[in-house]
């Protein structure tokens, strides 16, 4: 094999080291992000808590907001890839919504980055999401899995049909996100911490328990 030219390293190397270094920048984004919101964030602090520069988070992403973007797109790329994987179909449907359920309160309660980043952006009325070029990959997985367990779980006699995969989705969000985005407030005024290990699996079971009680009313 030839050798290379002296100070060149191998384009393989360059392009991991690329991949490197732009995961790193985005891991530390995403804190920051969820920190200190989207105009409280500065690329100069980024770029000194990461092993790069300001020009290189430039000359990567573009700019503060195509960097807050791809923060957006990478945290929920993480629980559509785990809802995407979830293996429900060998379960019974009312067991396979249970375990969607739990999948989305485990994946919130461990990332709670991702729940203030999604608060930050409804507070920006979703002005730089929407201009994902990723957009409208980020909903499928999960109303696919839901659109399933749904169809079986009607197919089999389970669940009312007057409900579709969204309706689901959103009931789930709005338990398992309420419970990170608002838990200090929760917390000063009634005097719980919702994130109390003690009631954790009283929890889990609940937004699973809420659910069945409802796709299965008449």
């Amino acid at each position: 094999m030839a050798a290379l030219p002296s100070g060149e390293a191998p384009t393989v190397d360059r392009s991991r080291d690329a991949e490197r270094t732009k995961a790193e920048i985005l891991a530390v984004a995403a804190h920051e992000f969820a920190d200190k919101g989207y105009d409280g964030a500065r690329v100069d602090e980024i770029a000194a808590k990461t092993s790069t520069t300001k020009r290189m988070i430039y000359y990567y992403f573009g700019g503060k907001e195509q960097l807050f973007i791809e923060v957006l797109e990478r945290s929920y790329a993480v629980i559509r890839s785990i809802e995407r994987d979830l293996d429900v179909e060998h379960l019974d449907p009312i067991d396979a919504l249970r375990s969607l359920a739990e999948l989305t309160f485990d994946h919130h309660e461990s990332h709670p980055d991702f729940v203030r980043l999604v608060s930050i952006e409804n507070i920006h009325r979703a002005e730089h999401i929407a201009h994902s070029t990723e957009l409208a990959g980020l909903a499928n997985p999960a109303l696919d899995v839901l659109t399933r367990i749904l169809d079986r779980g009607r197919a089999a006699g389970y669940f009312r049909d007057d409900v579709d995969a969204l309706d689901v989705h959103m009931a789930i969000s709005a338990f398992c996100v309420f419970r990170i985005a608002n838990r200090h407030t929760f917390n000063a005024i009634f005097d719980r911490d919702m994130l109390d290990p003690a009631r954790r699996d009283h929890h889990r079971r609940m937004v699973g328990d809420l659910l069945v009680s409802y796709l299965t009313s008449r």
